[in-house]
């Protein structure tokens, strides 16, 4: 860091090339271009895609708020589609009926650090001639049957805010593509819009340059990506095996997936009483997500309202996020299987 201060060169600099190149190693993909967010990541690789007013993106309403947001800035619409249960992914089996001669793009998103079912979604996006633009801001290193986000479709989104699996020392996200054009494409709207040429212009674009400074911390720390993503791996295992027949519901792993559990999620019929119960014992936990996206005011418009998307809507009420962090020792790991077992007595 000193060493980036003392040059001068705090945007677009080796750091960020050499961050770009690690990841798009990792996932296996051709091109890595890094921006200042997250958020950023999936605004530019819709625009980038040529999303735009009047078009029709098929995406999920359990998430975080920035998969819908940046649609909705791009002038596009957003269209639910209601979650599997156990695995709080989008459920592939209803996509097709929300296709209309409007859609242009298919946007699951690779929750909690699994993937979505991505076969299906692609047959469907094959057969309905659709994009797919994979949100995978909590799915670094996730793979489905070897196949790395990223790979699914035309882009994928990674984020590095500082709670990511990979995390910055503030903000910072990543486009991951295999197309070179859409690459360039991708890295002119990152500034400006402009060109290769200096101070000519292609596109409208944006001010999202990944600061040295965060790629140098970010490219310090990939290395050692593979032995956290172990790590976090490990306690989810003994949650999962510890919690098996329990009051609570543990996630679901689809076949096929690398989970790296970016966070570990049960659900329970009493989750603000379980909270609450853990929160005596210092056991803090977070609700991802407390209200579906489609019951806050500037987002209302876009379902029906109460029960237009049942499972998401029951789901809500009822997930709870357990700690999970690759520095968890394990007798942390225990007393959260044990305070978790203890208030299923308590409440059986």
């Amino acid at each position: 860091m000193l060493e980036i201060l003392n040059t001068g060169a705090y945007v677009l600099g080796k750091y960020n090339k050499a961050l770009e190149q690690d990841v798009a190693v990792l996932h296996g993909v051709d091109h890595g271009i890094a921006v200042n967010s997250g958020t950023d990541a999936l605004r530019i690789m819709l625009q980038a895609a040529g999303i735009g007013p009047g078009d029709e993106v098929i995406t999920t309403a359990f998430t975080f708020v920035a998969t819908v947001e940046v649609i909705l800035q791009l002038g596009a619409t957003p269209v639910f589609v209601d979650i599997e249960p156990v695995t709080y992914q989008i459920d592939p089996n209803l996509i097709e009926g929300a296709i209309t001669p409007r859609t242009k793009a298919i946007m699951p998103v690779h929750l909690f650090g699994q993937l979505c079912p991505m076969a299906h979604i692609q047959e469907i996006a094959k057969n309905h001639n659709l994009i797919i633009l994979e949100d995978a801001a909590q799915a670094i290193l996730s793979h489905q049957d070897g196949v790395m986000a990223g790979n699914f479709g035309i882009a994928a989104g990674l984020s590095f805010y500082v709670t990511k699996n990979l995390g910055a020392a503030g903000d910072g996200g990543m486009i991951l593509t295999n197309d070179a054009e859409y690459a360039d494409r991708c890295k002119s709207l990152r500034v400006h819009g402009m060109g290769r040429q200096r101070y000519y212009y292609d596109d409208i674009g944006y001010t999202s340059r990944m600061a040295e400074l965060q790629a140098a911390v970010l490219h310090h720390k990939v290395s050692k990506l593979e032995t956290w993503t172990a790590a976090r791996q490990q306690v989810a295992t003994r949650y999962s095996e510890a919690l098996a027949g329990s009051s609570v519901i543990p996630p679901a792993i689809l076949e096929g997936n690398n989970h790296t559990w970016h966070q570990y999620t049960v659900r329970s019929s009493m989750r603000d009483h379980l909270q609450a119960f853990l929160k005596e014992r210092e056991i803090d936990s977070m609700i991802y997500y407390p209200v579906p996206i489609h019951f806050h005011d500037p987002y209302r418009h876009l379902a029906n309202g109460p029960g237009s998307l049942p499972v998401t809507e029951q789901v809500s009420l009822e997930v709870l996020s357990l700690p999970v962090h690759q520095h968890m020792p394990d007798d942390h790991v225990s007393w959260v299987i044990e305070s978790v077992l203890a208030f299923g007595k308590v409440h059986a």
